[in-house]
């Protein structure tokens, strides 16, 4: 697997060896968009860093690194562009390698495969000033270990925040976590401390393929934690455990490294959050899970048999003496929830977002775009300090991501308006007319968008009204499967013509579109 690599500086203050220098991070662009522009994240401080490039012939660096020779086995720094990239930090806090004294390779940490892209791991230098600088930039500051922590263990809405470099590198020594026995066949990360995010193999949807499997094990449990009212306490959380069966000895370890007295929650009932449900039974039939009623109604016997915690949202989780707060979320699903750690701000969002591109909505499953909204501004006003989605990387800029999908409905729901205006009738015509310029394999689950679309702008009485909502209902089903399977096959066609040896694949293709048509025949069909 193809890997990239981060560069990070670790620069102590040479006034005090107990500081270290952050740097503010860069905000993503703006929406130019009064309403959007107006959800502000707070300031976000991490180590100074930059991309560490491969070079094209092994060099030693002109810059003397100490130490690099007890991670040869992991990272060989002869590979890399070290001088050009520690020449990019120092510029961004205003510093030259002639101020810093001796360097040295203090970590490498490799990321999680979260996908769908190559992990990116890091290369941690430290290094220290020889002389005090005293004009620091004012993107710039010296924080010490506990001040790092205090920003990210007490959270106040609104506070600056700590990104994930520091506490890869530095802070998580400090942090006091119980010890989790991850399988060494699986990745995982860490942050903010106490969210461990452990990416599992399941049957996701491209272009991810794993699922986040999500767990809290605080190290010290409080004897307080069922006498304040909480539906459900315990020791140990853990969040959509949808990992396939491949990977369920994997599961069964973690499960059992566990205390007793554990927590399921699951944000919904797809089976790439769930298909691990009976390995938890399995191992700890004890367990107690929580779920909206409308989830359970869909989980099936064979992932889970035993009783269940109905929660509708606003419900308190006490894992080991730290508050959680369940979330009705509805808009993927009809049962949807998220969770929100009291003590870090940091949000679970389930697959309301995902750590690339959109989120589908689930029309078989009560998914509405109103409903999506709402969830997506209830999530705003809380003003996360971090989003966890279940597939993908933690977003640092939770605002600015909800807005990103705000926008992004709201244009598509826009161009689905100006493609019915213009003669759209169908649920075909108007998928083949908004996402002409997209492979129509993706037209199959665009479709389920464009069916709540439509019934968006209906509420909204925005259709014209010569369109007739109950007789595009009628083409969502058959019809809209028939036609797509012939768009599919048609583009197939074009395809073999310029690449002949993709034949067997056009013609897999077709036997699924048909098996498609038939098993997803009643789940698609007007109601």
């Amino acid at each position: 697997m193809a890997v990239h690599h981060k560069l990070a500086l670790i620069l102590q203050n040479p006034l005090n060896d107990a500081e270290f220098l952050l740097v503010k991070q860069t905000r993503p662009p703006k929406f130019n968009d009064e309403e959007y522009d107006s959800y502000v994240d707070s300031d976000l401080w991490d180590l100074p860093s930059t991309q560490l490039n491969l070079l094209e012939v092994k060099s030693e660096p002109s810059i003397a690194v100490e130490g690099a020779e007890s991670w040869s086995g992991k990272i060989e720094l002869k590979k890399f562009d070290v001088d050009s990239a520690l020449n990019r930090v120092l510029e961004q806090v205003g510093f030259k390698a002639a101020d810093v004294g001796d360097w040295s390779l203090l970590k490498y940490v490799e990321e999680a495969h979260f996908g769908p892209g190559p992990p990116i791991n890091s290369v941690f230098v430290r290094g220290k000033l020889v002389a005090s600088h005293p004009n620091l930039p004012e993107s710039c500051k010296w924080l010490s270990v506990p001040s790092c922590l205090n920003w990210l263990l007490e959270v106040k809405q609104g506070n600056d925040r700590v990104g994930p470099l520091i506490v890869a590198g530095l802070l998580n020594e400090f942090v006091q976590s119980r010890e989790l026995k991850i399988p060494s066949t699986l990745s995982y990360q860490e942050y903010p401390p106490g969210v461990v995010l452990v990416p599992m193999g399941s049957k996701t949807g491209k272009p991810f393929y794993t699922t986040n499997l999500v767990v809290f094990a605080p190290q010290n449990a409080s004897s307080d934690s069922e006498k304040n009212g909480f539906i459900a306490s315990g020791d140990a959380l853990i969040v959509d455990p949808g990992c396939r069966s491949k990977f369920h000895e994997e599961l069964a370890q973690i499960v059992t490294s566990l205390p007793r007295k554990l927590v399921v929650f699951v944000t919904h009932h797809h089976h790439d959050h769930v298909d691990g449900l009976s390995v938890i039974q399995r191992c700890n039939p004890d367990a107690t899970l929580l779920a909206h009623e409308n989830t359970m109604r869909r989980i099936g016997k064979d992932d889970w048999s035993l009783g269940f915690t109905a929660i509708s949202g606003t419900e308190e989780i006490c894992i080991g003496g730290q508050r959680l707060i369940a979330l009705f979320s509805p808009g993927h699903t009809d049962g949807h929830m998220g969770l929100l750690h009291a003590s870090t701000h940091s949000l679970i969002v389930g697959d309301h977002c995902v750590g690339q591109g959109s989120a589908v909505l689930d029309v078989t499953s009560g998914g509405n775009m109103t409903d999506y909204f709402q969830s997506t501004y209830k999530f705003m006003e809380l003003a996360p300090h971090a989003l966890v989605p279940m597939h993908g990387r933690v977003n640092l800029w939770p605002k600015h991501m909800l807005c990103g999908y705000l926008k992004n409905r709201r244009a598509r729901e826009s161009s689905i308006l100006k493609a019915i205006e213009n003669g759209a009738e169908t649920l075909f015509d108007i998928v083949a007319n908004v996402y002409s310029e997209v492979d129509p394999s993706i037209w199959i689950f665009a479709a389920s968008n464009v069916r709540l679309h439509v019934d968006h702008l209906a509420q909204q009485d925005k259709l014209p009204k010569e369109f007739l909502i109950q007789k595009f209902r009628k083409t969502c089903g058959l019809r809209f499967f028939s036609l797509w399977i012939w768009a599919y096959f048609s583009c197939g066609v074009r395809l073999y013509c310029t690449k002949p040896r993709i034949s067997q694949f056009l013609v897999a293709g077709v036997v699924a579109s048909f098996a498609l048509l038939y098993s997803f025949k009643n789940r698609f069909s007007s109601k």
